[in-house]
């Protein structure tokens, strides 16, 4: 079944606190514990469902970010509200050593990240609003899913901004993990927080 952009329309309409500022990422073949330990983070209490990750998130104060982690398959999801950790190089290419890593960010003011690392080495990087400017090692690799799930490559704007959802759905494609609204309404996440300034 192919995944596109219209698959995750519902990102924004079921959590628009969390889609006004986020970061997800999957990393494979790590547990939240280790991935924490990876980004120096201090554990905090488990939380149920991304309301009160949400909650927690905004509760920490800005010198540190709530870091939120469950298991689906072989990968860890990471969920940051408000953050930015997984697109950041600095903190995600030293974690992504002896694994691969996949991050999406946008904030309140546009600023949007995809990041793809793998052993530390940054894969892709590009903003899914402007998918046509894009660096890395290997930046075209994915050219053709990103135009099959649904990024707009134009110099016109489009009539309806989707790159949101596209890149939950290349996401999808590149990990084959399918997130869902119930997913993230019930999931038991381990968290953390981790210093940012």
């Amino acid at each position: 079944m192919t995944v596109t952009a219209t698959d995750y329309l519902w990102f924004e309409d079921r959590f628009p606190d969390l889609a006004e500022a986020y970061c997800f990422t999957l990393v494979n073949d790590l547990a939240p514990s280790e991935l924490l330990k990876r980004l120096n983070g201090e554990e905090h209490p488990a939380l149920t469902g991304v309301t009160a990750v949400i909650e927690a998130a905004y509760d920490l104060g800005d010198t540190q970010q709530l870091v939120a982690m469950t298991g689906i398959g072989s990968w860890t999801l990471m969920i940051e509200p408000n953050g930015y950790l997984g697109v950041s190089e600095e903190r995600a290419l030293p974690a992504s050593a002896g694994t691969t890593w996949i991050s999406h960010f946008c904030n309140i003011n546009g600023v949007d990240s995809f990041l793809w690392a793998e052993d530390a080495a940054m894969r892709l990087v590009f903003e899914p609003m402007f998918p046509d400017y894009r660096w890395g090692s290997t930046p075209d690799d994915q050219l053709e899913t990103m135009r099959r799930v649904g990024f707009h490559f134009s110099t016109e704007e489009p009539e309806i901004d989707q790159s949101v959802a596209a890149a939950f759905a290349l996401t999808n494609v590149m990990t084959g993990v399918r997130l869902t609204p119930e997913i993230l309404e019930t999931a038991t996440f381990a968290c953390g927080a981790v210093k940012i300034r």
